[in-house]
């Protein structure tokens, strides 16, 4: 499907649809839960792109393979869920940080965020993989 109104469209929908993925992701920031959510949102941008325009041409705007997204996604939630472990908590136990940004105040960073962008990638990689690979058949 090569219409010039899906390219002139998706050309405004795709960052919105990104920074909506964005903004799912971040939402829980102190409980896990938005990057399954966001990971689809963003599976989505990426592959009303390849229709749009084509799925080479997606691969390339995304600028790593999506089984590479599946592995370092998967590095990512399994790391920072076993982080409680070398803390003497039981595994997944959120943990806890601060960073200090001088005048601006503290930043409280925990596990939940990090496998929740753990989960985004692996969500992110699996369904393009997919799609992906299907349009590339076609």
């Amino acid at each position: 499907m090569k219409s010039l109104i899906l390219r002139t469209a998706t050309r405004f929908l795709m960052p919105m649809m990104l920074l909506f993925s964005a903004f799912l992701l971040l939402r829980g920031h102190h409980l896990p839960g938005g990057g399954f959510v966001g990971g689809l949102v963003a599976a989505a941008a990426f592959s009303l792109y390849a229709f749009a325009f084509d799925a080479r041409e997606a691969l390339l705007l995304l600028r790593v393979d999506p089984r590479s997204l599946v592995g370092g996604g998967l590095l990512l939630a399994l790391g920072s869920g076993s982080l409680s472990l070398l803390a003497g908590d039981p595994l997944m136990t959120g943990q806890w940080g601060a960073l200090d940004l001088g005048k601006v105040g503290e930043f409280k960073l925990g596990t939940p965020l990090f496998f929740d962008a753990g989960i985004y990638l692996v969500v992110l990689g699996a369904t393009l993989a997919m799609i992906l690979t299907m349009a590339e058949r076609e």
